[in-house]
C-alpha cells in the first residue's frame, strides 16, 4: 500500500467516468493467437503446462486452439479439456460445420465462433455476400447451442466493417443464443477515444448481454484500447502472455492486469505474483525473447543503474517504482556500471558486512565506472546477428521448404 500523502492520485478523480464491470473474466489467447506468432509452435504437452499455470493464477478462460486445424491440435484441445483445470477451456471455429463439430468432439465447454465482417475481408478473403455471412453464423451458433456449449461470437475486423452490417449480424447471433459478443480490432487501428465512441455505439445498437474485446498492437495501442473497452463495460478482455500474437501481437496479459490492479484499484482475481514465472515459461516454450524493457516482465523493469535513481530507490522505493517488484513475482536489481552512484555501492558492500572510507569508496566508484563489464561490444554484436538470423525468417527456411517439395514429389508442369 502507498503511504498516504506521498503521491497525488488523479485516477480517483476520473473514476466516476468509468463504467467498469462488476466482475471480470480474463480470456487468454496465448495458445491460439499467441501460437500464431511467426515461428511459434507449442506441442500439446507444452500447451498443457502453460494452461496449468494460467489456471493457477486465476485466468477464467483459456483458448486452447482450433481443433479442425490438425490431429495434433485436436489432441491438444482434448488434453486441456479433460485435464480438470480450474479454468474454462475454449476452442475456436469458423462458421463452417466441420469446424463446429470438431470443437463439440473435443470436449471443450466453450466455443468461439468467428467470421470476418469488413468489406475487404468479405470481398477478397471469404468471397461471400453479407447475407451468406449472417446465415452461416446463425447456423453455427444454433448448432453449438444445441450441443450445450457456451458460445462466444467473434467477428474479425469488426471496427472496419459497416456498422449497419455489424448490428444486423450480432443481433442475429444473439437471438440464436450467443452468450458473449466479441468486438475485434484485428489490425489495431483504434485509438482509445475512437474505441470509446465505437463501443458506446455498439452497446446502444446491439445491447450485448456480455461484451468482450480482442485488440491487436499494430499501432502500439492494444493495452490502452483494452482498458478503454473495460471502462465501457467489457468484461472479458482477450490477452496474450508477453503480448504474443500475429504481427505486433495482442494486448499483454501482464499489462492489462497490472494496469487494472495498480492504477484503477480494480481486483481482477489474478494472482499477480505468478505473472513473472508465467512470462518466463511462455518465453522458454515459444522461443520468443521478452524485450528487456517490456513492462513488468522485461529484465530491466525493476533494474536501476543511474546514481540518482538508485539513491532515490534506497531512500524510498516509490520514487522510481510504481509498484513493488514482489507484486509481480520479481526482485529488484541494482546494476553496477557507468551510471552508478555512491549510494548503490554502499548498499552493495553491506551484503558482505563491509564499510569503506570515503577515499576508498571514491576509488571503488571510479573503477566501477570504467570497468567494461562482462558484455563487450563484440558480444552484443554477435548476439544481435544471431537474433536477427533467427527472427528475420521464422518458420521453415527456403532450403527446408524446397526439400519438402521434392519429398512430396511436386514437379514442374513442363517436366
Amino acid at each position: 500500500m502507498t503511504e498516504p500523502g506521498l503521491v497525488e492520485d488523479y485516477h480517483a478523480a476520473t473514476a466516476a467516468e468509468r463504467r467498469l464491470p462488476a466482475s471480470l473474466v480474463v480470456w487468454d489467447e496465448t495458445l491460439r493467437d499467441g501460437e500464431q506468432t511467426p515461428g511459434v509452435r507449442f506441442t500439446p504437452e507444452e500447451k498443457l503446462r502453460i494452461a496449468e499455470m494460467l489456471a493457477e493464477i486465476g485466468v477464467g478462460v483459456v483458448n486452447a486452439g482450433i481443433p479442425v486445424v490438425s490431429p495434433d491440435e485436436a489432441r491438444a484441445v482434448h488434453l486441456l479439456a479433460t485435464a480438470g483445470l480450474k479454468t474454462k477451456i475454449l476452442a475456436a471455429a469458423r462458421t463452417v460445420p466441420t469446424d463446429v463439430e470438431a470443437v463439440i468432439a473435443s470436449g471443450a465447454t466453450h466455443i468461439a465462433i468467428f467470421v470476418a465482417a469488413s468489406n475487404v475481408h468479405l470481398k477478397y478473403k471469404l468471397r461471400m455476400q453479407p447475407d451468406d455471412v449472417v446465415d452461416a453464423s446463425v447456423r453455427s451458433v444454433r448448432r453449438a447451442k444445441e450441443a450445450g456449449l457456451h458460445v462466444a461470437f467473434v467477428t474479425e475486423d469488426t471496427v472496419r466493417a459497416p456498422f449497419d452490417f455489424v448490428e444486423r449480424l450480432y443481433r442475429a447471433v444473439q437471438q440464436e443464443g450467443a452468450d458473449r459478443l466479441v468486438v475485434a480490432d484485428t489490425v489495431g487501428v483504434m485509438t482509445p477515444i475512437t474505441f470509446r465512441w465505437y463501443l458506446t455505439e455498439f452497446i446502444r445498437r446491439v445491447r450485448p448481454a456480455d461484451l468482450s474485446v480482442h485488440c491487436h498492437d499494430d499501432f502500439g495501442l492494444a493495452t490502452a484500447n483494452t482498458l478503454t473497452a473495460i471502462e465501457c463495460g467489457a468484461r472479458a478482455p482477450h490477452v496474450c502472455v508477453n503480448g504474443l500474437g500475429e504481427r505486433a501481437g495482442n494486448a499483454a496479459l501482464e499489462e492489462v492486469v497490472l494496469c487494472l490492479e495498480g492504477l484503477y484499484g480494480y481486483r481482477t482475481g489474478i494472482r499477480t505474483e505468478g505473472l513473472y514465472a508465467l512470462s518466463r515459461l511462455v518465453e522458454e516454450l515459444s522461443g520468443v525473447p521478452v524485450p528487456p524493457n517490456k513492462a513488468w516482465v522485461g529484465y530491466n523493469a525493476f533494474s536501476h543503474e543511474a546514481g540518482i535513481h538508485t539513491h532515490g530507490i534506497l531512500a524510498h522505493t516509490l520514487t522510481y517504482e510504481p509498484i513493488q517488484p514482489e507484486v509481480v513475482g520479481r526482485q529488484r536489481q541494482m546494476i553496477l556500471g557507468k551510471h552508478t552512484g555512491k549510494a548503490a555501492l554502499v548498499e552493495k558492500l553491506k551484503e558482505r558486512g563491509l564499510h569503506a572510507s570515503d577515499p576508498l569508496l571514491l576509488e571503488l566508484l571510479r573503477r566501477v565506472k570504467v570497468e567494461p563489464g562482462s558484455r563487450t561490444k563484440d558480444d552484443l554484436a554477435r548476439f544481435l546477428r544471431e537474433y536477427r538470423s533467427i527472427f528475420d525468417r521464422p518458420g521453415l527456411s527456403d532450403e527446408e521448404f524446397w526439400t519438402i517439395v521434392d519429398a512430396v514429389g511436386i514437379r514442374a508442369v513442363n517436366a
